[in-house]
């Protein structure tokens, strides 16, 4: 169990934790296999996309938008097809109408009473501008990809996030859903963390690479984060 009362900042990932990318994942690609006859299950296109992503953000740094063309252009040539022009910015495009999580809006707006409030993700400064909208709560700090030039799991974003704060990591507890990304490398930093564990009785990883880690405390979502931090 953490120490709720040692914490001043709270830094969300933001894809996964409070947005529901997995459903925005699918629907925007569905269409463009269905199109091609490809009948892969949502765990499949989910699993296609974490493999495909990590490769995309691994060597020099390109923004996320460029990340998700060649998303789409690297599942075609696994699935043997060449995407249209239309289609290589269908993830991106999409983006602006994924929704939060049904939880998420009002575990925001209560813990932004006790707490600042930041975000970690690995998005483009414009994109997260559509995202935001839906979140509602007015962030004390957006951390961006873009900003630091560097994705998740590099330890780069969250030690830039600490300096941004300005407050020494015992104050700072990062939340978020992927081990992968997150909770390994914030666990590197110094940072306090909380796996929010959405896929708890699913199958597979979903849209995230498998990794082995050990958060400070697991919740399956926000409203039962708000309980515990009181």
């Amino acid at each position: 169990m953490i120490n709720a009362s040692k914490f001043q900042v709270l830094s969300f990932d933001c894809y996964g934790t409070l947005i529901d990318w997995e459903r925005g994942i699918v629907e925007a690609l569905m269409p463009v296999l269905s199109a091609r006859h490809i009948g892969l299950s949502d765990e499949q296109v989910l699993e296609l996309y974490a493999e495909l992503e990590a490769e995309a953000e691994q060597g020099s740094y390109v923004k996320y938008r460029e990340v998700l063309r060649r998303v789409v252009q690297q599942l075609g040539s696994k699935l043997g097809f060449v995407p249209y022009a239309s289609e290589l910015d269908c993830i991106a495009d999409s983006l602006k109408s994924w929704i939060p999580f049904p939880d998420t809006v009002e575990a925001l707006e209560t813990l932004k009473r006790r707490f600042r409030l930041a975000i970690i993700s690995n998005i483009d400064d414009d994109l997260f501008a559509f995202s935001a909208q839906h979140l509602k709560v007015e962030f004390d700090w957006v951390i961006t990809a873009e900003q630091v030039k560097a994705y998740k799991p590099s330890s780069d974003p969250f030690e830039y996030a600490i300096d941004r704060v300005g407050l020494s990591t015992e104050r700072m507890l990062h939340i978020a859903q992927s081990i992968y990304h997150d909770i390994v490398p914030a666990k590197a930093v110094g940072l306090s963390t909380v796996w929010v564990n959405r896929r708890k009785g699913k199958s597979g990883s979903g849209a995230i690479p498998p990794a082995q880690g050990q958060p400070d405390l697991e919740v399956t979502d926000l409203k039962a984060l708000v309980t515990i931090l009181g």
